[in-house]
């Protein structure tokens, strides 16, 4: 493989700081480029820190600047750039599986996977995708999720599973993370239709990893599954994350456009306000067709309006909660 000669980094204000006086103080030749803060020359590259934030190093001497200058005395920290020359595999043709929605109580589950080689890998990094955890911005979120579908054209699959289904699906499986696990193969299966031979498919740990396997259906078989914490680190995964989250993003929009009241992300008081709300404008049985009715939040909200599961219509008991053995403890 050759070896990579252009990195983009996106810096945040200290670390810019930082950058513009190692390249003013150092032995670097400054040069003239248009809407940069500063660019200089150094070793066998170009480094350019551009009035977004953005970093880019280009040239020969590209990957020694990231590796011996820019990752231990500005980020820090090794980021995504220069570590596929420590890890060729990143760069190697493979999907990336992660999902959005799971600790929401409201919005469906979004389960998305994508498509990494060699080719897509430098442009994923021009557009600086990242786990979603780290994207503070809803815009950004969505603005990035846009990029990534027209670069990737075909080579990625989103499986939306809304809260109707998604407590169909609960009531019959009883788990989250089989539930996940379904949502995981079936985004796995609808890619391979597309990339029948993709080799690898990697997620983040959760759960057994043979319930993964026992879900994917004949074609997703042959793949190899490569679960692994702090999987979002892998440049596909983290696609996957971007994908799903703006899926769940929109989702929840048009629940809002549709009921005519706010629809808040997670599951803290604000979101029991809300559901309050929802219950009072348009009935109790409303929270099957936009809530995760297993939260214990459901029981919340409908004991503080004096109401029980017995409300939700003849499938509200089937979404709570399994009792757990005498003696064990309930996760909230």
């Amino acid at each position: 493989m050759n070896a990579q000669n252009s990195f983009t980094f996106a810096l945040n204000p200290a670390q810019q700081e930082a950058l513009i006086q190692l390249l003013r103080e150092g032995h670097y030749r400054p040069v003239l480029v248009e809407h940069t803060q500063i660019a200089a020359d150094g070793t066998d590259c170009r480094i350019a820190l551009y009035k977004t934030g953005k970093c880019l190093v280009q040239g020969r001497g590209a990957a020694d600047f990231v590796s011996f200058v820019l990752e231990p005395l500005i980020l820090k920290e090794a980021q995504l750039g220069y570590e596929e020359v420590l890890d060729p595999a990143r760069a190697q043709p493979h999907m990336g599986v992660d999902e959005s929605g799971k600790g929401d109580f409201f919005g469906p589950l979004v389960v998305a996977c994508a498509y990494v080689d060699h080719t897509l890998l430098p442009r994923m990094k021009e557009l600086n995708v990242r786990d979603s955890k780290r994207i503070q911005s809803d815009d950004v979120a969505l603005a990035m999720a846009r990029d990534l579908r027209k670069l990737l054209g075909v080579r990625y699959s989103i499986v939306l599973i809304g809260p109707a289904r998604y407590n169909q699906l609960y009531a019959r499986m009883r788990s989250v993370n089989t539930l996940l696990a379904w949502g995981h193969a079936r985004a796995i299966e609808n890619l391979l239709e597309k990339l029948p031979s993709c080799p690898r498919v990697i997620s983040d740990q959760f759960g057994n990893k043979k319930q993964v396997e026992r879900a994917l259906m004949q074609r997703g078989r042959k793949i190899e599954l490569v679960q692994r914490p702090h999987a979002e680190s892998d440049p596909a995964v983290a696609a996957a994350s971007v994908l799903a989250r703006a899926a769940f993003l929109t989702a929840l929009k048009k629940m809002e456009q549709q009921f005519a009241v706010p629809f808040p992300k997670g599951a803290a008081d604000a979101v029991k306000e809300a559901a309050g709300r929802l219950i009072q404008a348009h009935g109790p049985e409303t929270l099957l067709q936009t809530a995760k009715c297993h939260f214990r939040t459901t029981d919340d909200v409908l004991a503080a309006a004096g109401l029980d599961r017995n409300s939700l219509g003849p499938d509200g008991a089937a979404t709570s909660r399994p009792r757990r053995p005498f003696g064990r403890s309930a996760k909230a």
